[in-house]
């Protein structure tokens, strides 16, 4: 089996098995997002929240903690050339973003910040949630398949800003393949807490 028809069995796996476990998990998956990561957060830097949709972990409780710090994502078309993050002519960018703001249906057909705010630079941030498939102990997380996270985070300034992956226990793989573009995360957050990789660069005491 090639690795392509690989990656897409195990999607097909891991989306029903984080289906099937997350509704017993997001009660203190909630509870860990919002005792543990405020303080990963540096100060003056906003965190990279997503809107949940499927079966994907819905972290917005930590909303009430963070309201002015916050930042989605969202698709938007970009003209300015080939480049890291762009897909076709859209790119994944991060706006800012308050709770009770207005939202509208992005790129891909998620809810995002209406258009017209300016994309944040990535020093604006200070930590990105990413919902996942699954994830593997040396930061490899498997997506949708689209390819945005990778290619926003292969573009050094935001690579260096610090990363998690979302996912209920139950979709956390000894391994999972690798292509040449998939970029390790720093660690995951399920509902046992805070896992960060050996050897990444978050460091949660100079946060």
């Amino acid at each position: 089996m090639s690795e392509p028809a690989t990656k897409d069995s195990l999607r097909r796996h891991y989306r029903r098995l984080r289906r099937d476990s997350l509704a017993a998990a997001l009660p203190a998956l909630q509870s860990a997002g919002c005792r543990e990561l405020p303080d990963l957060l540096p100060p003056g830097r906003r965190l990279g929240l997503y809107w949940p949709v499927g079966s994907e972990a819905d972290l917005r409780p930590l909303a009430a903690l963070l309201p002015d710090r916050l930042a989605l994502p969202a698709i938007r078309p970009w003209s300015g050339g080939p480049a890291a993050g762009v897909k076709g002519e859209q790119r994944l960018v991060y706006l800012p973003w308050s709770p009770g703001q207005p939202l509208a249906d992005d790129g891909c057909g998620i809810p995002a910040p209406l258009e017209g705010s300016a994309p944040l630079a990535a020093g604006a941030l200070g930590l990105l949630l990413v919902p996942a498939l699954a994830m593997d102990a040396e930061g490899l997380r498997l997506g949708s398949g689209g390819g945005w996270y990778d290619r926003l985070r292969s573009d050094a300034a935001w690579g260096a800003v610090p990363a998690l992956a979302v996912l209920p226990a139950a979709c956390v793989a000894l391994s999972l393949p690798r292509d040449p573009w998939d970029v390790a995360f720093d660690g995951w957050l399920d509902e046992g807490g805070l896992h960060l990789v050996p050897r990444r660069r978050m460091n949660v005491a100079s946060s």
